[in-house]
């Protein structure tokens, strides 16, 4: 297949090695990365699971579990700055600690991630069922439309999804500007009507919203703590397009800038959401928590805002999960842990179509098996608790990975050495510590299996299969496709950057 990607690894002899062009500077990674995050659909979905677990402590888990995650993203810009990969956290983690714990951080990413696309396809047919009764539409053909139906939402985001990955296809150029214009829009609903609410909300403002010694247990600080993390999950999409950065520190800035504008919006939201919504009618909403505070402060049209900022939200997050997804796959292709198919790339757009194409072809089939769930609010409340302890375990790994390989500047450049070594370090010791004691408590909570989403066990079954489902594909990838990545932690990757000890910068 022709390759308008493929570069020759440095020196110019051995084969060609497929590469990525290099077409994106701050402001596209910034975009990518916030659409990943997907501050909006965090906001509206997200806001109320987390409160039924902190009460009115939103802001207060906001701004701690915001801490951790900017130490692994310290670590993440320090790592990319001196080797910028398509595989990014798998390449770091198997080429500085170990090739097996390497792949159960790309394969684990990579399973999250479509269970991402596959329940953000039912938020998006959600939004879109709520757009449609919100203009008087609530029956189609005899049939009424529930936006609180997964079987009826994921079929809608299905149609979603594919839009998004013919626009993945075309390239992370084409999906950064449409991203943009629906991230401009989001942006200013939501920072229009939470800014609002600050005002108009008749709830008593308490300082204790921010004390996180008020938090109820240790329980619901550690479980509030995890669904956080999520809500900060997606920012390190950016270093997964970082072979297509024009620099290497483009990569490592915009994932900063998003993280910090996501902060800012979650703590703003989540004040102004308990101005002005009692907590048990913010609980009672779940996913339709963000659509009921626009109808609270306005009356049609403008209450119909916040719906279409969410269903915007949703549609750009479900074609970021497409890009970096797709990529991890094409640099464990490369490296044959994972097969060919992963690394043929377009012949017109340079992009990895094909693993595109498949990657949003599996997480569909994942959305059609979880119609098993009947609600799309206790579909989302079953994933996000599930990949937030696998996205724990993932950030921990790197935020370690990042400490082992700088740790020489502990006594070259103490200064640097807080950002690249202590701080990563110390965020990965606490993500461990949340993520272990989350699923402790799952595990105790429970003494048999059922398929609720509200079960323990069933809660740990997600993590379960994703590590064990990547034990199995790391020893095929060992021992049948006889990968040299798990000999050399780099695969077959030429212009891997060397991992001695560089000197201070």
């Amino acid at each position: 297949m022709a390759n308008d990607g493929a570069r020759a690894p440095q020196g110019g002899g051995g084969p060609v090695r497929p590469g990525l062009r290099k077409s994106l500077g701050v402001g596209d990674g910034v975009v990518i990365a916030a659409s990943s995050i997907a501050a909006t659909s965090s906001v509206g979905v997200g806001l109320g699971l987390t409160a039924g677990v902190v009460g009115l402590h939103l802001p207060a888990v906001t701004l701690l579990a915001f801490l951790p995650v900017l130490g692994i993203a310290s670590g993440y810009a320090r790592l990319n700055r001196v080797e910028p990969n398509a595989g990014n956290a798998y390449t770091w983690v198997g080429g500085i600690l170990n090739p097996w714990l390497g792949f159960l951080t790309g394969w684990v990413n990579l399973v999250g991630s479509i269970v991402f696309m596959a329940y953000t396809t039912a938020i998006t047919g959600s939004a879109l069922l709520q757009l449609l009764g919100e203009a008087g539409l609530h029956e189609l053909a005899g049939l009424t439309l529930d936006p609180d139906s997964t079987v009826q939402t994921t079929l809608i985001g299905l149609l979603v999804l594919l839009a998004a990955t013919l626009v993945a296809v075309r390239g992370v150029g084409l999906a950064a500007r449409l991203q943009k214009y629906l991230l401009v829009f989001e942006y200013l609903v939501l920072l229009g009507f939470c800014g609002y609410g600050l005002f108009a909300g008749d709830q008593p403002f308490s300082l204790s919203w921010y004390d996180p010694f008020a938090i109820p247990s240790l329980s619901a600080l550690a479980q509030g703590m995890v669904l956080m993390v999520f809500c900060y999950w997606g920012f390190e999409s950016v270093f997964s397009v970082g072979e297509e950065v024009r620099h290497p520190r483009d990569a490592s800035r915009a994932g900063t800038l998003a993280l910090v504008a996501v902060l800012a919006v979650f703590l703003l939201a989540g004040t102004a959401f308990q101005r002005v919504l009692p907590v048990g009618e913010l609980v009672d909403n779940g996913a339709q928590g963000l659509t009921y505070f626009g109808h609270r402060l306005a009356q049609q049209p403008l209450a119909a805002l916040p719906l279409i900022a969410l269903t915007f939200s949703a549609v750009a997050s479900l074609q970021a999960a497409v890009i970096p997804t797709a990529r991890g796959n094409f640099a464990m292709g490369r490296d044959r842990t994972l097969g060919p198919v992963w690394t043929r790339l377009h012949p017109r757009y340079g992009t990895p179509a094909a693993g595109t194409l498949l990657v949003a072809a599996v997480a569909a089939a994942i959305a059609l098996l979880c119609l098993v769930i009947p609600t799309v609010t206790d579909l989302i409340g079953a994933a996000v608790n599930s990949i937030g302890i696998v996205v724990a375990f993932y950030y921990a790994l790197t935020g370690t990975a990042a400490a082992v390989r700088f740790r020489h500047l502990l006594r070259e450049a103490p200064a640097q050495a807080l950002r690249a070594v202590v701080a990563p370090l110390v965020s990965a010791l606490v993500l461990v510590a949340l993520g272990g004691y989350l699923a402790w408590s799952f595990y105790t909570s429970a003494d048999h299996f059922e398929l609720s989403a509200d079960n323990g066990w069933f809660q740990l079954l997600g993590p379960v299969l994703m590590i064990g489902t990547g034990l199995v594909a790391a020893a095929w990838a060992r021992w049948v496709r006889k990968s040299p990545y798990f000999t050399t932690g780099r695969g077959t990757d030429a212009e891997a950057a060397d991992l001695t000890p560089a000197p201070a910068a």
